[in-house]
């Protein structure tokens, strides 16, 4: 009979003491259980905390533009949307999932970015949940951790990985939903399959396929998962076990089993891949070896390798783009720092191998995600992303919840001291909202295309493609004196970029400066011959110098190359309007609109058009567009159409 105070109960039998006590223990029991369920929301609802300055981001003119803005394919779920998902290689992707999910924001929300941003959002949100899924079962195999230890290893995992502001590129980039579905498909993958291997039967059966069927969808929202059938073989030898570490006992029934389940995803693995370069190489993206040999492919794998971990631990000078450079110089610091850290990482984990497998297994997965984007087959300006670090970095994290998993366990058993504990859980929380802090500043980079791009020229300077993407931005704006400065300055940094004497002729245009324009556009124009805008805006510079039939001309193969070209409707249309010939640029402008209804020029000429020949109210209709797309332009055709006022 136990003792409670001066008083003597009996707590066996059936009395009401001992069943409210029952029912006590039970709560708390049950209250324990129900919180380590609602774990991965509240994971998922900080990490939509953390990114939500994202939801006020505008489109930017950094692909969204051509995706989003000017494509009217996406932009709906009927069958003529669809087809042209399921068949379209735009910007060198093959991404028909993420095109869906694009035609459906479009059907719910239209063209305002708040619901592009928010899907978005929501997808990061929703991996952090299934992120902590996976850490549980990895970190069990991995170490010793068990109950509450465990699971504050996966809190840590999942938010040093959600809350990081190498993540905020692909959250907050609209274009950027193929990196956030591809995540949340490959972490659906990879935990169908880790939950097969702990099941028999039908049961493992089911989850494979189905884990192959969202290794399908992975693919289909971005080809970088193509590495994937690799990351499983790792899995099976570390930290799963299911292979052995000798590759001579592979041949072992058990170990060709195993091997075969992969065959699926192989098959799948290789189709991406094939398609994928498919659709670079069919947009001519691809970058020759003639340009950068091998040497410097080895060069910019090396950085590729490098950049991502060093920005992992010290996530400063993040930017939307880090340049190529003309030539990669093995002998330049960045490339010499990079090839020797590699090599002092990989000599470490080697070494440390038989004591340490998570740090080898980790660098293993980090290079095998990685390897289709470090260079080696490359397409495109950079030398780095700061998306490309979603996938490949989740390894880290793991790292990280376990370091602090053993410190808590270390704790509970009296190997270090409650002083030492303390320290360490305020280092983490400290760490953990300092990650926080930076990624709801970092998203906000993306609020627009200007203050995108002066932040990147203030991370980098000398990238000459920053600097003439502000250039571009203040052209829209028709700030061509800053346009200018900007253009100079690209050709000043980057002499080998003939395109940047194409931008420089429009802004010299906009000021006045024909003569020198035309300069600038014929240099362009003897390398790129048959670059449509090009022509077209030349056309622009010839007919306001009074040279119309030379800029009719090139208008015409403008449009022989791509009847549907806006700017080229719009300035065929001008041309005839400026000779005279309203009823003739009537049809053009109608065109334009048709194909781009949000474009204010084929509105603004159309109201002249109208006026031109008479048509007072469709010139008013027109005025009415104007206003609502362009309040300058319309205060600017008001003082045309009503003179008087």
């Amino acid at each position: 009979m136990p003792r409670t105070g001066l008083v003597e109960v009996t707590v066996g039998g059936s009395s009401p003491l001992r069943a409210a006590l029952l029912r006590a223990g039970a709560t708390r029991g049950g209250a324990w259980l129900l919180s380590a369920r609602a774990i991965p929301f509240v994971l998922s609802l900080v990490t939509f905390a953390a990114c939500t300055p994202a939801l006020w981001n505008q489109f930017v003119e950094w692909d969204d533009y051509m995706n989003l803005f000017n494509n009217p394919h996406y932009r709906g779920l009927r069958w003529h949307n669809i087809r042209w998902m399921f068949t379209s290689v735009l910007m060198g992707h093959y991404i028909p999932i993420t095109w869906l999910t694009f035609g459906l924001d479009y059907t719910l929300w239209g063209m305002n970015p708040i619901g592009y941003h928010l899907t978005n959002n929501l997808i990061h949100a929703a991996n952090a949940a299934v992120f902590y899924l996976i850490a549980l079962r990895l970190l069990s195999k991995a170490t010793s951790l068990t109950g509450a230890t465990l699971r504050l290893s996966g809190v840590m995992a999942t938010l040093f990985f959600a809350l990081h502001p190498l993540r905020a590129e692909s959250v907050a980039w609209a274009t950027e939903r193929r990196d956030v579905l591809s995540g949340f498909f490959f972490l659906l993958t990879v935990l169908g399959y880790l939950r097969a291997t702990e099941s028999q039967g039908a049961r493992r059966r089911w989850l494979l396929a189905g884990s192959c069927t969202a290794y399908l969808f992975a693919l289909g929202s971005k080809s970088i998962v193509m590495t994937l059938p690799l990351v499983l073989v790792l899995l099976d030898l570390y930290p799963l076990g299911r292979l052995p570490a000798r590759w001579r006992e592979w041949t072992s029934p058990t170990a060709r089993a195993i091997l075969t389940e992969k065959l699926p995803y192989v098959a799948l693995g290789l189709a991406g891949a094939v398609i994928s370069y498919y659709a670079v190489w069919v947009n001519a993206f691809v970058t020759s070896l003639e340009k950068y040999p091998w040497p410097a492919r080895v060069g910019m794998a090396a950085y590729s390798l490098w950049f991502y971990v060093s920005k992992t631990v010290v996530p400063f000078g993040l930017s939307p783009l880090h340049e190529l450079p003309a030539t990669v110089n093995l002998a330049e610091p960045r490339f010499v720092v990079s090839m020797l850290g590699v090599i002092a990482i990989s000599a470490t984990v080697l070494a440390l191998c038989r004591r340490w497998p998570a740090g080898l297994a980790v660098w293993v997965y980090y290079g095998i995600v990685l390897g289709p984007v470090t260079g080696i087959v490359h397409s495109g300006f950079q030398l780095a992303h700061d998306r490309y670090s979603y996938l490949s970095c989740l390894g880290w994290a793991l790292l990280v919840g376990a370091a602090v998993g053993s410190v808590a366990q270390a704790q509970m058993r009296g190997a270090i001291g409650p002083v030492v504990a303390r320290l360490a859980a305020a280092a983490a929380a400290i760490w953990l909202l300092a990650l926080g802090t930076l990624t709801w500043h970092q998203v906000q980079i993306w609020r627009d295309t200007e203050t995108l791009w002066r932040y990147a020229i203030e991370a980098d300077p000398k990238c000459a493609l920053c600097q003439s993407n502000l250039g571009i931005c203040f052209m829209r704006q028709r700030l061509y004196a800053l346009a200018k400065e900007k253009f100079e300055l690209v050709l000043a940094l980057r002499p080998d970029r003939t395109r940047g004497h194409h931008n420089l002729a429009v802004a010299l245009a906009g000021l006045g400066q024909t003569k020198e324009a035309l300069e600038h556009f014929h240099i362009a124009l003897a390398k790129y011959p048959n670059d449509p805008d090009l022509l077209n805006n030349l056309a622009g510079a010839l007919i306001r110098e009074e040279r119309r039939d030379e800029g009719v001309q090139h208008l015409q193969r403008v449009l022989e190359m791509n009847p549907e070209h806006v700017a080229a409707l719009t300035n065929f249309g001008s041309a005839l309007l400026r000779a005279g010939h309203p009823e003739g640029a009537i049809p053009y402008y109608r065109r334009a609109i048709k194909v781009k209804p949000e474009e204010t020029l084929p509105h603004f000429h159309l109201a002249r058009a109208y006026m031109a020949v008479g048509n007072t109210e469709q010139a008013a209709a027109e005025h009415e567009v104007v206003r609502k797309l362009d309040s300058r332009l319309a205060l600017q055709l008001e003082t045309e159409l009503y003179p008087l006022w």
